[in-house]
């Protein structure tokens, strides 16, 4: 085989792996008020492989998923005393041993591939609990309470993190 067939037959191979280990992008959303909260991320499969104290460390900021995590809100919140403003965001997740962190980042598009902490809006803490099951694609849930009060949670292997939220009602209706 010539050098550039090899070559040739290298980046085949590498685009065919790509394309396979691509995932299709996962969306979870709720509509409290008449207004729309969205998630989008990607969901990779744990495949056998320990995922938390394993493939990714304590104490590290994490993406859930392998990409960004995409987060719309068309109404003011507040997330667990957090104020987010309407608009466009980045989820990061702070896991630790015993309580994870979500980070709300004003940093969104290409440049949230990588974590940059001078771009965090806030950071709240997450309810931590065991999943009844292991947990094999990565999960992001959005749950409504009612027009005002929602939940948003993370499964993946045996660990459920979430962290309440609530349209701020104050600034929702300003004549107040």
């Amino acid at each position: 085989m010539t050098k550039s067939a090899f070559i040739c037959v290298v980046v085949i191979l590498s685009l065919v792996t790509l394309a396979v280990g691509q995932q299709a992008l996962q969306e979870a959303s709720v509509k409290m008020s008449g207004k729309a909260i969205t998630v989008k991320y990607s969901a990779p499969a744990m495949g056998g492989r320990k995922i938390f104290g394993g493939v990714v460390p304590f104490n590290q900021v994490w993406r859930a998923g392998t990409g960004p995590v995409a987060f719309h809100t068309e109404a003011d919140l507040e997330v667990q005393g957090l104020s987010v403003p309407k608009g466009d965001y980045t989820l990061f997740v702070l896991p630790d041993a015993l309580e994870w962190q979500l980070i709300v980042s004003k940093q969104t598009g290409p440049q949230a591939a990588s974590y940059n902490p001078q771009m965090d809006l806030g950071r709240v803490p997450m309810d931590m609990k065991k999943a009844s099951a292991p947990i094999e694609n990565l999960k992001i849930t959005m749950t409504s309470f009612g027009s005002v009060a929602g939940k948003l949670e993370i499964g993946w292997e045996t660990t459920l993190a979430s962290v309440p939220f609530n349209i701020d009602a104050v600034k929702a209706n300003r004549e107040w």
